[in-house]
């Protein structure tokens, strides 16, 4: 009995399946040969490795893999695992057309015939770099946030001990150490509000001027530029504007009805760095002269400006005077996600 083979049938089959082969543009098809040659390449595989199909059948599917791992015979790897174990998991980086890599995630399997022959392989890969990248900043701002809770706390317990060692009573410590923390959070929040790059001094001076109730006060005039500051200095900023502001309260200018605070800021350019150049000045308030005692605001003053610059406190008669002069490469964000990280 003869068999006749309807070859209409089978050409047709085929047609379908190269029209879906075709049609999956967002994967890389490959078939290759038991020497490792290119047999044919979808549009998939031209949209994401820049070479056609005319260029590519032919040539050895290596040419997409980065040099590394050509040197220590990863494609073949790949194909020995689809012969052993059924197909050969890949994720790692290829190369494009031109010259650039992308993360790629896929599978070789072993190509076989109707009988079973393994007649060559089949790669199918598709671009994973997006996913890889949020992942790799998912895990950057994960370590971040483990650096700022770690960075947080400790600033909070230093705040906490301090204030408890140098209070005259358990009221007068709970009062420095609610107002403290709050002038601290809401500098956290000034932050948040801008994805935690930056905060303008203007900004933080406000805050600090609503924390001790002075918001709207015209004894309290501000003037400079629009200064951008970085997370750590617009914290430190938050917590020495606290301190100057409840010691002006309670001892300095703003303790009686006729003084007033001037404070001001330029920017200055010396050499190939601009410098913030700042002054905190008390005007008509009681005389003070040098403290027989500095307490821990007057070392949190000190240390959190000199922390960024020079500072420099002078107790005049007429009132106190702080003028600091710092750098913007220490008072800038300096991108930790490249920074992000501390």
């Amino acid at each position: 009995m003869k068999i006749e083979i309807n070859s209409d049938k089978i050409s047709s089959r085929e047609r379908f399946l190269e029209a879906i082969v075709q049609s999956a543009i967002d994967y890389a098809i490959i078939s290759m040969d038991l020497d490792g040659l290119v047999t044919s390449w979808n549009e998939g595989a031209t949209r994401i490795l820049g070479w056609t199909a005319e260029e590519m059948v032919g040539r050895p599917a290596t040419a997409f893999f980065i040099q590394e791992d050509r040197e220590v015979g990863i494609p073949q790897r790949e194909m020995t695992a689809a012969l052993t174990k059924g197909r050969g998991s890949d994720e790692r980086w290829h190369l494009k057309e031109d010259g650039t890599t992308f993360w790629a995630s896929g599978e070789m399997m072993a190509l076989r015939a109707a009988d079973e022959t393994v007649i060559g392989f089949i790669k199918i890969l598709r671009d994973r770099t997006q996913e890889r990248d949020q992942a790799d900043r998912q895990r950057l701002l994960m370590h971040e946030l483990g650096h700022r809770m770690k960075n947080t706390l400790s600033v909070v317990q230093s705040i906490a001990t301090q204030s408890l060692r140098n209070a005259a009573s358990l009221d007068d410590a709970a009062e420095k150490l609610q107002s403290r923390i709050s002038a601290y959070a809401k500098a956290h929040d000034i932050l948040l509000q801008q994805n935690w790059m930056s905060a303008t001094l203007r900004n933080i001076v406000e805050a600090a001027k609503v924390n001790i109730g002075l918001e709207g006060s015209d004894r309290i005039k501000v003037e400079g530029p629009d200064v951008e500051l970085g997370p750590q200095a617009a914290l430190s900023f938050s917590l020495v504007l606290h301190e100057l502001l409840t010691n002006a309260s309670k001892y300095g200018a703003l303790a009686n009805s006729d003084g007033y605070i001037e404070m001001s800021w330029q920017i200055e350019q010396r050499a190939d760095e601009k410098y913030l150049l700042s002054s905190w000045r008390e005007i008509g308030g009681p005389s003070v002269g040098d403290p027989a005692r500095k307490g821990f605001g007057s070392r949190l003053i000190v240390s959190s400006l000199q922390a960024y610059g020079e500072a420099i406190i002078r107790y005049d008669p007429g009132g106190l005077v702080v003028t600091v002069e710092m750098p913007f490469s220490k008072i800038q964000f300096r991108n930790d996600l490249a920074q992000i990280d501390n």
